[in-house]
């Protein structure tokens, strides 16, 4: 049935043009090898009663590797029996010694569901095998274990499932608990460790080495085995987050059936604006082919949103279609579903009831749902990795399978769907954490002392005792830790855990309350300090678990937000305007043009920079169609942030060379001799008072705009007409002015920059900001772009941007030279205002000089 589809999908006409891209992968034979000559001969059998009677290449390296008492990490594809892998070295060391105790860690609950049937499956043949006295206890210890367990798992278990909210909360602050498990403690598993990075993997780092002084206070040293999948640096990140040599294994001997994979990219609809047809619409439309053809998919989403109105779509088409299917056999999958539904769609997916499921990211981790005949994905997920490994649930083992990925208008889609070497290649992406960030280690180091005293001289991690003494003295002085008799205790009164997220750099949080239906006061969770004035500001639209809640009240002295649930047709957009200081240099570079003169064009450097944003208002767009419904103003404090930035300045011969060819519009115009008078006469014409907001000159004087660009007229007079020019406050003039510089040069490759860039930091585009300053404020007075961590401190994005500038720059170029639209548009240099004069030429010409 699967070759039908792709016979006719090459033929089909509406279908066969938009593929960009089409890889055939044929079989891959399996590479095995014999059981190890010193695997207990109990788990010789029990597998061989599974139906495996041989290891994978990279199975049987893992267990060499953990014989020597070496850390490693298994770095293969999806399905490939990584969890055998790690599964073998424990359950050997259990049965060699009962008193041996193994802590598993996943970054979701589901997947500890999961992981925990697998090893009960093999459990269930291995029992039978052993002595009667013999006992295996693996156990799920998360926020959902109820109380009146947890005290027999913490003393009977021998694995213990968990994640790291879990263990950062739950069981290190509480580890005079855990006493044997601890003192017994010989195997850390990380699942999934490409997940932790950024933010969120600095945190689990310093988890970690919270984890390691608790065990060494129990004269424990576990060795860690980790699992990840194919990123670009899966040794530097495993060391970087045990902070341990690691053995990387990456040879993945497992069997694959013939794989197809597609990239579709939707068919132009107006060439000129770049507008294609809607990626939800015909990704419908090539699921229904999978259904007519009885092919067994999974479709991701990457919104809650999203995966409603696919599901609508689809059960809306059976009736239409004459499928002989009912609804029951399309289901969605997300968080915000009960457990018991996840499971019963899961056994629906192994059993093949359920024919379609259309998912978030919540089915791409590795939770068994059998062997599916397609993958499909509406717009890229965010990293190659999780692009890999969502096509990866289609086709486990050896049946062929498709996976298609169906580009959105989002730069970063339209990049891949011309440049799809990247999913086929070793992937660019490098996974950075940062344990040291100033921030998440003090709030780590309370959290260490709360667990135990702090030894002078004692390291923590790799860091040593010269540095830790000087955040432990800060916490002296600060009265949170006393000092006596050498040892560091801790001094409040709350344990420090319970208020530090592990997904926020930040160290104050707004906490979002609601009310329930009998009007009780009910918390819904929490917004880092950074974010709230742009997230959760009044008037704005708050999505929770596919809920939307309208923001009543922002409460800054008590950091906290009034919000009620709401079923609007809009979304909420912050308009923000900004201010950058560079505070310190860490590395600037001369950049020269490739040619025989080898010209200067500018500079690039990274360092410390301090970014002052203002809220001033919000957008409200409709959904899916963007269209503006309006917009309000905000009078919010500025907010300052201290972080890391990357920065491009451009020299002044690459200016004037730009400005000579026609190709540079982001000078601060130069108006005419006479410009001071015309300015005040236009002010006084108009009482000193904004034309747009009414507001009055008080500590500053108004601005003058011009109604059409100044640069659209031939002469300064025509141009400086009194009735094209009108009066403006500096607020009301930063949003036209932002209308007109969006589709200059400058800004389109600020737009390009802070789109392309995820693709090579695995980040989401919120963790990154951009600055575009044609005025050259920020940096002696050059045009530059910022491109900067919004975390405060940073957590290494900068650095890594200053060392690929030259990839991403080739890069930029060819998404803007192939984008198929005349003058910009959303997929390159991004959407211009209503008297924007175009941005693509500019930003093209701009990049051209710069590579």
């Amino acid at each position: 049935m699967l070759q039908t589809l792709l016979d006719f999908w090459q033929e089909d006409e509406q279908t066969a043009p938009n593929f960009s891209a089409w890889q055939r992968t044929p079989p891959r034979p399996a590479q095995t090898r014999p059981f190890p000559t010193d695997l207990p001969v109990a788990l010789r059998t029990a597998l061989s009663s599974l139906g495996i009677d041989s290891l994978y290449a990279h199975q049987h390296a893992a267990w060499t590797h953990a014989q020597q008492n070496k850390n490693i990490i298994l770095s293969t594809s999806t399905a490939s029996g990584k969890t055998l892998a790690y599964n073998l070295p424990v359950l050997s060391a259990i049965i060699n010694n009962p008193q041996a105790r193994a802590l598993y860690l996943f970054p979701t609950k589901a997947l500890a569901q999961d992981q925990l049937s697998v090893i009960s499956n093999l459990l269930s043949v291995l029992r039978p095998l052993m002595t009667e006295h013999w006992s295996l206890k693996p156990a799920i210890y998360d926020g959902d274990t109820p109380q009146t367990q947890r005290p027999a798992i913490r003393k009977n278990a021998n694995i213990a499932l968990s994640n790291p909210d879990m263990l950062h909360t739950g069981i290190l602050p509480h580890h005079a608990n855990w006493i044997d498990f601890f003192s017994n403690l010989k195997f850390i598993v990380i699942d999934e460790a490409h997940t932790y990075r950024g933010v969120f993997g600095s945190h689990v780092a310093n988890v970690i080495r919270r984890l390691k002084r608790v065990a060494k206070f129990y004269e424990a040293n576990p060795q860690f085995i980790l699992a990840s999948a194919t990123i670009g640096n899966p040794k530097e990140l495993a060391e970087k987050l045990i902070e341990h040599p690691v053995e990387l294994i990456d040879n993945d001997g497992s069997s694959k059936g013939e794989r197809h994979f597609m990239v579709y990219n939707p068919p132009v609809i107006d060439a000129s604006l770049g507008l294609r047809k809607s990626a939800i619409l015909e990704s419908v439309r090539l699921t229904t082919d999978l259904l007519k053809h009885n092919i067994q998919s999974v479709v991701f989403a990457r919104t809650r949103r999203t995966v409603e109105i696919l599901l609508t779509n689809l059960q809306s088409l059976i009736s239409i279609y004459q499928l002989p299917i009912t609804n029951n056999q399309i289901r969605g999958y997300r968080s915000g579903y009960l457990p018991t539904q996840r499971r019963e769609i899961e056994q629906g997916l192994r059993a093949g009831s359920v024919k379609t499921v259309v998912a978030t990211t919540a089915l791409e981790l590795g939770i068994d749902i059998g062997g599916l005949g397609a993958a499909l994905l509406v717009g890229y997920p965010g990293t190659i990795a999780s692009a890999r490994q969502q096509a990866g649930r289609a086709g486990r083992g050896d049946d062929p399978a498709v996976s298609i990925l169906v580009a959105s208008p989002s730069p970063l889609d339209q990049f891949l769907a011309h440049h799809p070497e990247y999913f086929f290649k070793r992937s660019p992406e490098r996974a950075l954490v940062n344990p040291n960030h100033l921030l998440i280690l003090l709030e780590h180091l309370r959290c260490a002392m709360f667990e135990l005293p702090f030894q002078t001289q004692e390291s923590f991690g790799s860091l040593s005792w010269e540095l830790i003494e000087e955040y432990l003295q800060f916490l002296v002085s600060n009265q949170e830790s006393h000092l006596s008799n050498e040892k560091y205790y801790w001094m409040k009164d709350q344990y420090p855990a319970a208020n530090i997220s592990l997904r926020s750099a930040s160290p104050q949080s707004f906490v979002l309350q609601t009310l329930t239906e009998d009007d009780r006061p009910l918390t819904i969770g929490t917004v880092d300090g950074e974010s709230a004035h742009w997230m959760i500001h009044a008037g704005a639209i708050y999505m929770h678990e596919a809920q939307q809640y309208f923001v009543q009240a922002l409460d800054l002295e008590k950091h906290t937000a009034q919000l009620v649930p709401v079923g609007l047709d809009y979304y909420t957009e912050a308009q923000k305007k900004s201010e950058i200081e560079i505070l310190s240099v860490n590395k600037n570079e001369s950049l020269t043009a490739k040619n025989a003169k080898r010209e200067a064009i500018g500079e690039k450097g990274y360092g410390e920079i301090q970014v002052t944003t203002q809220v001033i208002g919000f957008k409200k767009l409709r959904w899916f169609t963007n269209e503006n419904l309006g917009q309000e103003e905000l009078d919010l404090p500025p907010v300052q942030l201290q972080t890391a930035g990357y920065w491009l300045t451009l020299s002044e011969d690459v200016v004037k060379r730009l400005r000579e060819s026609g190709a540079w519009t982001n000078d601060a115009n130069d108006y005419g001799v006479n410009w001071s008078q015309i300015r005040e006469a236009v002010r006084k014409r108009d009482q000193f008072t904004c034309q747009v907001c009414g507001a009055k000159e008080v500590d500053r004087q108004h601005d003058v705009h011009h109604k059409i660009p100044f640069r659209a007229f031939a002469s300064k007079a025509e141009a400086n007409r009194l009735e094209n020019l009108t009066t403006l406050c500096s607020s009301c003039h930063h949003k036209v002015e932002q209308n007109v510089r969006m589709r200059s040069g400058l800004a389109g490759l600020g737009f390009v920059l802070g789109n392309l860039a995820p693709l090579f930091l695995m980040c989401d585009q919120r963790d990154l900001g951009v600055h575009t300053d044609p005025a050259g404020l920020v940096n002696g007075g050059q045009p530059s772009i910022v491109l900067y961590d919004l975390a405060p401190a940073g957590i290494g994005f900068s650095q890594e941007l200053f060392e690929i500038h030259a990839e991403l720059m080739q890069r930029a170029y060819e998404l803007v030279t192939q984008c198929e639209c005349a003058d910009g548009c959303p997929s390159c240099v991004g959407p211009g205002g209503e008297n924007g004069v175009g941005g693509k030429n500019e930003t093209q010409a701009l990049l051209k000089l710069l590579i």
